[in-house]
């Protein structure tokens, strides 16, 4: 995985092998005002050691501080991503009410494949009303992969 972490917190965690990583890498360099170079800091670390549990299957949930910049709206889905409990799915629908704008659907679903940050925020966890899986940025099987390993 690939991790970008700002002095605030992290601000990308991506599958290496996603289509959409140099898009991401460039727009974080352009909102930040600065290069993003190679090098660790304490979120960086922090990041390596709490994904690593994850995958262990021995954490479930994740205390990294976030520097994710977006819109309002996209800030207010990606918190709502990370309500999702460990091992649970939700539609988007579930989540467009949850913030208070079911008739927003189409635009959670949009917030949601803007995520920058993997499993952390667990847009995974997100399917369509009728129980598929529904997109993901990191396949639909890896999307699978990543259901089963919480179940």
């Amino acid at each position: 995985m690939f991790v970008v972490a700002s002095t605030k917190g992290l601000c990308l965690l991506e599958f290496v092998d996603r289509k959409m990583l140099e898009t991401e890498v460039r727009d974080l360099s352009r909102f930040f005002k600065a290069p993003i170079i190679a090098g660790e800091n304490v979120y960086t670390q922090q990041a390596e050691t709490e994904v690593g549990e994850y995958f262990r299957g021995t954490r479930k949930e994740f205390s990294v501080p976030l520097d994710s910049p977006g819109t309002e709206f996209q800030k207010t889905v990606w918190k709502a991503l990370q309500n999702i409990p460990y091992g649970t799915t939700v539609s988007y629908e579930t989540i467009a009410r949850a913030i208070g704008s079911e008739h927003s659907v189409r635009a959670v679903g949009t917030a949601n494949g803007a995520n920058r940050i993997a499993i952390i925020v667990p847009c995974h966890r997100v399917i369509r009303k009728d129980g598929t899986l529904g997109g993901y940025g990191g396949g639909l099987e890896r999307k699978r992969w990543l259901l089963e390993h919480e179940s």
